[in-house]
């Protein structure tokens, strides 16, 4: 890459793009013009504008469960129609964000209360993937744009302990909890659910009170009046809404209360802007385009197994969580639309966390390594938290990280620094070869003004389409998700079999010990 920049005065220009309040930088890459060219021809081979054009008609691309795909409906504050057999889906999308905002404006202004009469100070959302994942990371985000809403937490792990800890905080007379699960049946869901209306009732002893404490996001009614919610507060979507693209429908709901509806709008009107952006821009200048394609080169063709993804900002600290779900849950498959195996890799196991923490904790294998690792740095020029000096030093260290990646250390460079330090010949001859760096480590550098709800919706829908693309060339369904069923079949089976487990011919003798080992230890 050294020799590219040194050829090439131009190349930062040339390969960089921008749009939607979002600035790619992607020379650091190992790639050149004829890179890209053949990549650029692989995306036209496998179809991609026939596919995206599916997409966006409402056809039913989730293949395997014969479902149309609609996400970027639920955030088309634009005049596009989207229609799901032949219905239109926007005057339904745009009703339930008017009793969105309705209730998230209550909440907010104090004019809903609780049971007791008092104004509702928290807000506890319980859900799980991507009933959780997507609202958490949107709220953690925009917190500073938190101003005069509750407090929000999620509790998703059926472990006790999370639900535990983040209740003994609370007051039940001042809580309201949102329970996220389409078919209201989800295990870990439904468990804290009902744990948390016992705690609620425990201190308010009124079956009433569950009305003024409890809402839902589902799509089944009976069972949410059963648990004892009104269904006037239940809010709708939709089967064409995978979880892990439904932070944009009434699974947001937690983003409008802790930032208010307008800002939660905002986030909306970014992705649409995105989304824009993906469906006209042509494909060497279209951001999600170009990121799914380097993914490819390095996943496909460079052997890289991973991709790192490094947020300069802490309010993003929750980011490289959720792109794990949107990635790896989507392109984690072996079979194609069409049943066969595939003979390649397709999606890369996704992880990170903010800098400069990643930078001491695993930037060395990044850095010195034996696995090539693509790393995408995020950073917001502007900062909402101005202490002085802090931005300077992390945009300076974001920055530099960058650069060290792509340029690296030679032996040569190495033995001129130690020796300017006055170390003797043989103290040299030891270090040297620990002190190179091999450089051509490729990154792109993705740079926002400031993180604003609007610039937070765009980033987010970026990766989205980042996904679809890869999914599409890799000729899979990237909206379907079996591989998560099969666990939850077998501990479903192993929950019947904690009483049964000697001799219970629905598990393998492993399985069969823990289980006994379970019960012996939890009934001492």
């Amino acid at each position: 890459m050294r020799d590219l920049f040194d050829d090439d005065p131009d190349r930062s220009r040339r390969f960089s793009l921008e749009a939607c309040g979002i600035f790619l930088d992607y020379s650091k890459n190992l790639v050149t013009d004829e890179t890209l060219g053949h990549l650029l021809a692989l995306a036209g081979a496998a179809d991609l504008t026939t596919r995206r054009d599916s997409l966006l008609r409402g056809d039913k691309v989730n293949n395997t469960e014969d479902r149309a795909v609609l996400h970027m409906a639920l955030r088309n504050v634009g005049s596009r129609s989207y229609r799901v057999d032949g219905d239109d889906v926007m005057p339904g999308i745009r009703a339930v964000l008017d009793r969105m905002r309705a209730f998230s404006d209550e909440v907010r202004s104090g004019r809903w209360l609780g049971y007791t009469g008092q104004r509702i100070t928290d807000v506890v959302s319980i859900g799980i993937g991507g009933s959780s994942l997507g609202p958490k990371m949107a709220c953690e985000a925009l917190h500073p744009y938190r101003q005069g809403g509750p407090r929000v937490h999620f509790v998703s792990n059926v472990d006790g302990a999370q639900l535990v800890q983040v209740l003994a905080e609370l007051d039940a007379a001042t809580t309201l909890f949102v329970v996220a699960s389409k078919t209201f049946t989800t295990q870990e869901t439904i468990a804290n659910a009902e744990s948390a209306r016992a705690w609620c009732l425990a201190s308010l002893h009124r079956d009433e009170a569950v009305a003024h404490h409890f809402v839902a996001v589902s799509t089944n009614a009976e069972a949410v009046a059963a648990f004892g919610i009104d269904t006037r507060n239940m809010f709708e979507f939709w089967d064409w809404v995978g979880g892990r693209y439904s932070l944009w429908s009434a699974i947001g709901l937690p983003i409008a209360l802790a930032v208010g509806m307008e800002q939660f709008e905002e986030v909306l009107a970014g992705a649409c802007d995105m989304d824009e952006h993906f469906i006209t821009a042509p494909s060497e200048r279209n951001i999600p385009v170009v990121l799914a394609l380097l993914g490819i080169w390095y996943n496909n063709f460079g052997g890289a197994d991973t991709q790192a993804i490094i947020p300069y900002d802490q309010n993003l600290q929750f980011l490289p969580t959720y792109l794990q779900q949107l990635d790896m849950e989507s392109n984690g498959k072996r079979v194609t639309r069409d049943g066969e195996m595939v003979d390649y890799q397709t999606g890369p196991v996704i992880w990170g966390q903010p800098g400069t923490d990643a930078q001491h904790s695993f930037f060395q294998l990044i850095h010195q390594g034996t696995r090539l690792i693509p790393t995408d740095f995020i950073l917001p020029m502007r900062s909402h938290h101005p202490l002085e000096g802090h931005h300077d030093k992390l945009v300076a260290n974001c920055f530099a990280q960058a650069q060290a990646l792509m340029r690296g250390r030679t032996e040569e460079e190495a033995r001129a620094e130690l020796a300017a330090g006055g170390m003797p010949s043989e103290g040299i001859e030891r270090l040297v070869r620990h002190r190179v760096f091999p450089g051509n480590r490729p990154s792109n550098m993705i740079v926002v003004d400031q993180l604003t709800p609007r610039v937070l919706g765009a980033l987010v829908a970026m990766y989205e389409h980042k996904v679809f693309v890869q999914g599409v060339v890799w000729g899979i369904d990237s909206f379907d998700q079996w591989g998560v069923e099969l666990g939850k079949q077998l501990a479903a089976s192993i929950l019947s079999d904690f009483r049964q487990a000697k001799g219970s011919p629905r598990v393998d003798s492993s399985t069969a010990g823990l289980i006994r080992r379970y019960q012996t230890t939890t009934t001492d």
